[in-house]
């Protein structure tokens, strides 16, 4: 089973968008550690937004 590439695409830009990572090195990292990432960057928008 594969990850679906739409999801892969959202991910890549979430945090490309917000860390100004390269899709190279965004790609690179294990999915789980991507999604903690993404977590993250969720955590700091929602303390930005009050």
């Amino acid at each position: 089973m594969s990850y679906p590439s739409n999801k892969l695409y959202e991910e890549v830009a979430f945090v490309a968008y917000h860390f100004h990572w390269s899709q190279d090195d965004i790609l690179n990292l294990e999915h789980s550690t991507r999604k903690r990432w993404i977590a993250e960057i969720n955590k700091i928008n929602q303390q930005l937004q009050g």
